[in-house]
């Protein structure tokens, strides 16, 4: 299928063409393995992926090539793509120049957690799932309204400029979603990334990396000040770490993974036909197989044993 012929089935326009891949030469290899330096070549396809989720969000629901879902659905599942692809924009123009380090784990804790939660709609669709996640938002916006409500109470009716805005807003958000209070309050709770994550097949390590371990770095906790925020000085006390916190390379793998199970997921539950899953799933895991390539150059002999325990 041609770049125009896949334009035209997904009803895409000309700004929302897929995006070309990274090439390396021979060269650019070996400079890497000399240096062991591979950060280049993973924030090029860090890059790519993010590009590519853009592309997988603005396939539009009205494609001959997608079959009928529910349009406050498949806006969940597309809104959450976009929000992978620009918060990855966002730590591509962070760590371009080798800095924001402690931000980037966070904005990577962020995407970690909407990967999860597109792949656990998309299989648990039939379920109520999407009620469950539009509802989860929509308590606290319910539970901010009865307090902007009450205090409007307390003033014998009268409304402050700012309660009516907000009342607007959380109005807005309500209607949008296609349920109402009734429906919000009597919906079943989310559950938890933990059994999201364990619901998907993935091990425990995978929750305890991908949500504990980035978790460190939205709550500050005692490993991300000594990570990224305290240093050892030269008379041992601990002082302020300079702002000098590079992305770690692994992140450059980590979480473009799990956006490319996000999107494979998402077009697996998307598409009519076997043939247009298979060929988009095919494009995510070559991308998948060019991160392994590199990945494998990256860790090395991590893996090997060192010594008894």
């Amino acid at each position: 299928m041609t770049d125009e012929t896949a334009d035209e089935f997904l009803q895409m326009d000309s700004e929302h063409s897929p995006p070309d891949p990274p090439k390396f030469t021979a060269d650019d290899w070996q400079r890497s393995r000399e240096s062991g330096d591979f950060c280049r070549m993973l924030f090029e396809w860090y890059k790519f992926v993010s590009m590519l989720c853009n592309f997988f969000a603005s396939i539009r629901p009205d494609s001959p090539a997608v079959r009928p879902i529910d349009r406050i659905h498949y806006s969940v599942l597309i809104g959450s793509l976009n929000r992978c692809a620009r918060l990855m924009f966002s730590n591509v123009a962070l760590s371009h120049e080798g800095l924001f380090g402690e931000t980037t784990a966070i904005i990577d804790r962020c995407i970690f957690e909407s990967c999860v939660k597109v792949c656990w709609l998309c299989q648990n669709a039939s379920s109520g799932a999407f009620a469950r996640f539009l509802a989860d938002g929509l308590k606290t916006e319910l539970e901010l309204r009865d307090r902007i409500e009450k205090a409007v109470a307390s003033r014998n009716g009268q409304v402050l400029a700012i309660e009516r805005r907000m009342l607007a807003s959380i109005a807005r958000y309500i209607d949008s979603s296609g349920m109402n209070a009734a429906d919000i309050e009597a919906t079943k709770k989310l559950p938890d990334l933990a059994a999201m994550i364990d619901s998907l097949g993935h091990e425990r390590l995978t929750y305890v990396v991908g949500q504990r371990l980035g978790s460190h770095h939205i709550h500050g906790t005692w490993p991300s000040l000594r990570m990224h925020y305290l240093q050892e000085s030269a008379d041992g006390l601990l002082a302020l770490r300079d702002h000098d916190c590079s992305t770690h390379v692994n992140q450059y793998v980590f979480i473009p993974l799990f956006v490319l199970d996000a999107m494979e997921q998402f077009v697996r539950f998307i598409f009519h036909a076997h043939e247009d899953v298979t060929a988009m799933v095919a494009l995510v895991e070559s991308v998948r197989h060019e991160l392994g390539k590199i990945n494998s150059e990256v860790v090395g002999s991590d893996f090997e044993k060192v010594e008894e325990v």
